[in-house]
């Protein structure tokens, strides 16, 4: 039995196509109070810009939900949500939830029919509100065309060495100019939340890394980078300065290099932006455990993703740090970094399974963790 009561964080992401942050912390939350409900607990849903990053932010900013009409990625309408803070003069969107390739049937379209033009008429809308701030997450994309066609949803014109205009980014190659429209900066702040470090060209690039799981196959990838490439020599011309080099702008199929170019937007580990938007650090400083967790924990979790960021702040203020996964891939490494790691796959069962009751498997592990939690604080 234990002699004192504990403060508890429960901050985890997504185990992505099975359950939300949300639904993680409803899981491990209800487990926790049946066996401890004197524990001051206390839940934030987390996410650093991919699926759920408009949800979980609009609720920390206490904004209230908006939708509009708009294009998909394949130029189908549809209405999306996004969420707007009017005592904040701040907007939210996720555009996953208009471009994201999870709106479109698995294997239909390929990526270089597919472009970012229903987002720019979403920039359009929200910018017609008038607030000074929005906050874009740009995981989960299905497009792979550097914001092209973002950018001409919002008055860019691209012309071709006779003066005609390119319409379709698998064009690009043929790009002489970029004329600009009379409005560049739809907001006095743009702040887009990154998921990865990626630079937009190159080996480590948004085509060659993200490409292959939108549907760019090995013989595209030429023309897909030479399209790119093409766009960056056009735009460092007017910069003189070579943005495509910055961490981030292979975000989203190269859309962080077209919000950082066209709409001058600030590209922010999407970390950093949520632990300064929940006040994570202090946060943790307050509480006895922190508990985590993520669908897959591997080596990536450790460079810059929100679970080892919190592991790491944890381990920092000298706080121990449990973590919650579905799947761990190695074990070795994962545990320098977490006081203790609780798995359902290779652990509990496979991943196939795993997949097929995330919900009952994920109860099980929180079972888990009370216990060693038991022995930990005894």
């Amino acid at each position: 039995m234990r002699s004192t009561d504990l403060k508890v964080l429960v901050v985890p992401d997504k185990f992505k196509g099975t359950l939300t942050a949300e639904t993680i912390t409803e899981i491990v939350g209800s487990e926790w109070r049946k066996q401890y409900p004197q524990d001051q607990l206390e839940s934030i849903p987390m996410s650093d810009g991919g699926d759920g990053f408009g949800p979980i932010f609009g609720r920390n900013l206490k904004a209230a939900s908006r939708w509009t009409s708009t294009f998909d990625a394949a130029h189908r309408s549809i209405r999306g949500e996004w969420w707007l803070s009017k005592n904040t003069g701040t907007a939210v969107i996720e555009t996953a939830r208009f471009i994201g390739l999870a709106n479109l049937p698995s294997g239909k379209y390929h990526p270089f029919n597919l472009d970012t033009f229903g987002l720019g008429k979403v920039l359009r809308d929200v910018s017609s509100t008038g607030v000074h701030t929005c906050i874009l997450g740009i995981g989960g994309s299905a497009t792979n065309d550097g914001g092209f066609g973002m950018a001409r949803a919002l008055g860019w014109t691209f012309l071709d060495h006779h003066g005609k205009e390119i319409q379709q980014w698998t064009s690009l190659t043929k790009l002489s100019k970029i004329r600009r429209p009379r409005r560049i900066k739809l907001f006095p702040r743009t702040i887009v939340a990154v998921d990865v470090k990626n630079p937009l060209l190159g080996t480590e690039g948004a085509s060659r890394i993200y490409g292959p799981q939108k549907g760019l196959k090995p013989e595209n990838m030429a023309l897909a980078e030479a399209c790119l490439s093409r766009l960056v020599e056009v735009v460092s011309e007017n910069t003189k300065r070579n943005l495509a080099e910055r961490p981030g702008t292979g975000a989203a199929g190269g859309l962080g290099f077209g919000l950082a170019y066209f709409l001058i937007a600030a590209l922010k580990p999407g970390f950093d932006i949520f632990s300064e938007l929940t006040s994570l650090k202090e946060r943790i400083q307050k509480v006895d455990l922190v508990i985590t967790g993520e669908g897959a924990i591997d080596r990536s979790t450790l460079m810059g993703k929100c679970v080892g960021q919190v592991a790491a702040l944890s381990r920092k203020q000298g706080k121990p740090c449990y973590a919650v996964t579905g799947h761990l891939k190695n074990r070795r490494l994962s545990e320098k970094h977490f006081t203790r790691i609780f798995c359902v796959s290779p652990d509990l069962t496979d991943i196939d399974s795993a997949m097929k009751r995330p919900k009952s498997y994920l109860r099980k592990l929180a079972r888990d963790l009370l216990k060693a939690a038991k022995e930990d604080f005894a």
